[in-house]
């Protein structure tokens, strides 16, 4: 990933944003993963996202997370939001300690705004994976001490016309998907959703309803993910990928999904 080494260049004209922090800090890691630490870090009170997932379809790639973040056994959030836009053509979802995760994710798009503004072009759906994953790779330190940050990637590559999927793991190793994935607490039961619902090609009403029906029953078999609660109006956070864009799926449409999975269970 050509551009993105940082040494060589000079202020201004580094595309790596990360890299220039770094320079500016005297060498000082952006992140809080640079120096050492306690042996262990207190993770009793930091809030952690759960169960995240994404599977593609015809036009792209449909990605998900539950609201819950919890603190041990503590609810600690039913609102918070697990999937993001990096820029407008791919999305990030988080699962993890959340206020690790989110501080990754803004400089995440940070990167990729500076990138653009730099060189002028976006950065291939490659690069962009391969960026995240070693914003990861700079977090293990963290990860270590039980801040891990475990994430999804989506992009749209106009290149190949499709879209594509990425999963990662607390060292920063990165995995194309070719059909589906989950992660967090509540990844074994969605999982197991994904693939007894999943088709090659199906169309998009049928992915978003499949995403539901996963972090549905997630929340059946895991107490850390929360599950959809129309009566509050509180339901999963999951959004589209396609060549028009990254685009959020409203909650009418999420509670249609939602009452057509309850009809089919009581039926």
């Amino acid at each position: 990933m050509p551009g993105l080494s940082g040494p060589g260049y000079p202020m201004g004209s580094n595309p790596s944003f990360a890299d220039l922090l770094r320079a500016a800090s005297s060498g000082r890691e952006p992140l809080a993963s640079a120096g050492p630490m306690e042996p262990a870090v207190r993770t009793q009170g930091i809030a952690h996202g759960t169960t995240i997932l994404a599977l593609k379809f015809a036009d792209g790639v449909v990605m998900a997370g539950d609201r819950r973040a919890v603190e041990g056994f503590t609810i600690a959030d039913e609102r918070i939001d697990k999937v993001f836009p990096a820029d407008e053509t791919s999305a990030v979802a988080i699962a993890g300690a959340a206020g690790q995760a989110t501080e990754i994710v803004r400089l995440f798009q940070t990167e990729l705004e500076h990138y653009e503004k730099v060189e002028g072009d976006r950065l291939s759906v490659e690069g962009k994976a391969n960026r995240l994953a070693q914003m990861i790779r700079q977090n293990f330190p963290m990860a270590l001490q039980g801040l891990v940050v475990v994430p999804l990637f989506a992009g749209y590559d106009q290149r190949r016309d499709q879209g594509r999927l990425f999963r990662y793991d607390a060292t920063g190793g990165r995995w194309e998907e070719t059909d589906f994935h989950a992660t967090g607490s509540g990844a074994l039961s969605a999982r197991s959703t994904l693939k007894k619902r999943f088709r090659d090609g199906m169309d998009r009403g049928a992915a978003v309803r499949a995403a539901m029906e996963a972090l549905y029953d997630a929340s059946q078999e895991d107490v850390a993910t929360g599950g959809p609660n129309p009566l509050r109006g509180i339901f999963p956070t999951v959004t589209t990928i396609t060549r028009e864009g990254v685009v959020s799926v409203t909650e009418a449409e999420l509670r249609e999904a939602f009452e057509s999975i309850v009809r089919e269970a009581r039926g």
